[in-house]
């Protein structure tokens, strides 16, 4: 039985939030070189990161700073020029590309700034879709996308294709999509850059609760500085290096929402990161 605390990765229980505890995700001198002719551009620079089960992590940086490069290069999605990235301890990239592929598909989730859904699917139909992908029967995908959508709120919704969606109720279809295989590890790419304020409340709320509540490990790449503020974990990025990452605990929000739990951290920047949040931000601008 699972207790508290825990989370089933690859068949084995990991402990989530436990000092000591192994690493879920490790990255070790991880190097990524863009080559266009005879011009080689570093988007990576040795970079060492190691997060444990349960954490939500935001990484912000300035435009180029290497971010996206980051999150596509610690899922697999890109390759590496040098170092090693091991994820429940699996060495990602000591594996052939179709088994990376495969690996991908059982073990992490997905969310983009672009919802990337597909058009003439359905909700229900387009969150099953990871499940039948990987072997699951068609009776039990449904039921599973059934369940994640509820889970995120339109449980009403599953027969309406995206067109007929807000876009916030689209991102949160894509969460559900993200979700439904149960990954260890879910990564989100700018997930609020195409919604109103309103809605990136919602959606990050939502993302706050499954963390919270299930013990979901979430690493998201955002521009917005309120989100950044509340995670409890931030990494800062500059020139493909990390140059700030501090661990803290949110406080309760004054307000509600997503909006309100950043207001009340926001009061008082953590002290390390501070003037290199406020760097980073006037840089952006």
């Amino acid at each position: 039985m699972r207790r508290r605390g825990q989370r089933c990765f690859a068949g084995t229980m990991v402990e989530t939030g436990t000092q000591g505890a192994q690493p879920l995700l490790r990255a070790e001198g991880v190097r990524k070189i863009y080559r266009t002719g005879a011009v080689e551009v570093a988007a990576l620079r040795g970079l060492d990161l190691e997060v444990a089960a349960g954490e939500l992590v935001a990484v912000m940086g300035p435009s180029g700073s290497g971010k996206t490069t980051l999150l596509n290069c610690l899922s697999g999605l890109d390759d590496i020029d040098g170092g090693r990235v091991t994820l429940g301890g699996v060495d990602l990239f000591a594996m052939p590309d179709a088994k990376r592929t495969e690996h991908r598909a059982r073990t992490m989730g997905f969310v983009f700034q672009a919802f990337n859904l597909i058009p003439v699917f359905t909700a229900i139909e387009n969150v099953e879709l990871p499940l039948l992908l990987v072997g699951v029967g068609p009776k039990e995908a449904r039921r599973r996308a059934a369940e994640m959508l509820d889970r995120v709120g339109l449980g009403a919704r599953g027969a309406h294709r995206p067109n007929e969606l807000s876009g916030g109720e689209q991102q949160r279809v894509t969460i559900a999509r993200a979700l439904v295989a149960r990954p260890a590890i879910v990564w989100a790419d700018e997930p609020t850059g195409n919604l109103d304020s309103e809605m990136a409340a919602q959606v990050m709320d939502l993302l706050n609760t499954l963390n919270r509540d299930e013990g979901q490990t979430i690493i998201l790449v955002t521009h917005d500085p309120a989100i950044g503020a509340a995670a409890g974990r931030l990494i800062l990025m500059r020139d493909g290096a990390l140059v700030g990452d501090e661990r803290r605990a949110v406080r309760p929000a004054v307000g509600t929402g997503a909006a309100g739990t950043a207001a009340a951290t926001r009061r008082e920047p953590p002290g390390p990161a501070r003037a290199a949040l406020g760097a980073t931000l006037t840089h952006e601008r």
